[in-house]
């Protein structure tokens, strides 16, 4: 049986973290890495990476990502360059139209029916066409504030509502996770970006609502989310963002769904840098109230950027292995870590690469 051969689409905090993770796992091949910031661009992967390339085939960052991903020669590609539905739609689609199987961290891709309904389709709708399968996931949306509470909610009998906190840390995340969170803004740069629309906090809530919805029934039929920002007293450094004494460290997030008037997902969620700079402690906490009720509490926080790449390469064969089309969290089966050999979990049926 042949390795499962990978690309990662994006080399920057994430994807490096993906390929990274990926080099130490047996079965699997890294066949391809695209991306287009010239000091990685024309260089080794291992190179970039500083791990020694073994007998490992070497493999160059190229800015063509059709050189990084050939027909016939990879069954995922994990793209990891974007949060939202309509910036990473493109590059989806082709991928897919190669027919080559997708993981993405876009956190709208999580459930991306609750924001883009007909991009869903159209993405649907290819993916069946070319036998392949699409997923966005990472460790929220995808993990701590939704499946976990789904899984949770396996003991209950009654689900009368769902309350989701996660208290974490941005520091892991790079560049395009500290320009949504507005880390580094003055209070009122923060405003004005949040009174214009340009502001986008934690994405993800709504996805993670209405993917609870579905797999619940709780009949949600009204959603809103609130930002506030939060001012740190002290300097605050982390590896890709800034923040002065005064201005915004990062955001605290929180998001209802609704029925009749009345909450039943309740999504509650600070974030910032360095949070231990001012005595914040991180944590992940779920409660359900029912029958019995649920409580559920996780200290420290599971780390952000260890967590959603660890949910993109655990993924990877459920991926492969699910029938073509859109699918989310709710669709596969339930995530655990691979300590064995991937080959071990492929359906050869299912698999892309003869």
């Amino acid at each position: 049986m042949q390795n499962v051969k990978v690309a990662v689409w994006g080399f920057g905090a994430m994807g490096s973290g993906i390929v990274r993770a990926l080099l130490k796992k047996r079965g699997v091949d890294i066949v391809g890495v695209c991306d287009l910031h010239p000091e990685r661009v024309g260089k080794s992967i291992f190179e970039v990476l500083s791990v020694p390339v073994g007998q490992r085939q070497d493999v160059t960052v190229s800015a063509d990502i059709d050189e990084a991903v050939r027909a016939g020669q990879c069954d995922v590609c994990v793209i990891a360059t974007d949060s939202f539905t309509d910036k990473v739609f493109e590059k989806v689609m082709h991928i897919v139209k190669k027919g080559v199987n997708v993981v993405t961290t876009a956190e709208e891709m999580a459930y991306p029916r609750a924001g883009q309904p007909e991009l869903s389709e159209k993405m649907d709708e290819c993916a069946r066409e070319h036998g392949v399968s699409i997923l966005g996931t990472g460790v929220n949306p995808g993990l701590i504030m939704d499946i976990l509470a789904l899984c949770l909610s396996g003991g209950m009998t009654e689900v009368e509502s769902v309350q989701c906190r996660r208290v974490n840390s941005l520091s892991p995340f790079g560049p395009a996770v500290m320009e949504e969170q507005g880390v580094g803004l003055t209070r009122e740069q923060f405003e004005k970006g949040v009174a214009e629309g340009t502001m986008a906090g934690h994405v993800g809530f709504k996805e993670s609502v209405f993917m609870m919805n579905e797999a619940l029934g709780l009949g949600v039929d009204h959603f809103e989310q609130q930002m506030q920002p939060i001012i740190t007293s002290v300097d605050r450094r982390s590896p890709y963002g800034f923040a002065r004494a005064g201005d915004v460290a990062g955001v605290n997030m929180t998001g209802q769904g609704s029925r009749d008037g009345k909450v039943v997902i309740d999504m509650i969620h600070p974030q910032q840098i360095e949070p231990e700079m001012e005595g914040t402690h991180t944590g992940d906490y779920i409660v359900l109230r029912g029958k019995p009720d649920i409580s559920m509490e996780i200290r420290p926080e599971v780390d952000g950027g260890i967590g959603t790449i660890a949910m993109c390469i655990n993924m990877i064969p459920h991926v492969i292995n699910a029938r073509p089309g859109l699918r989310t969290m709710i669709d596969l089966p339930v995530p655990h870590a691979i300590m064995g050999d991937y080959r071990d979990l492929i359906d050869e049926q299912r698999k892309i690469v003869k």
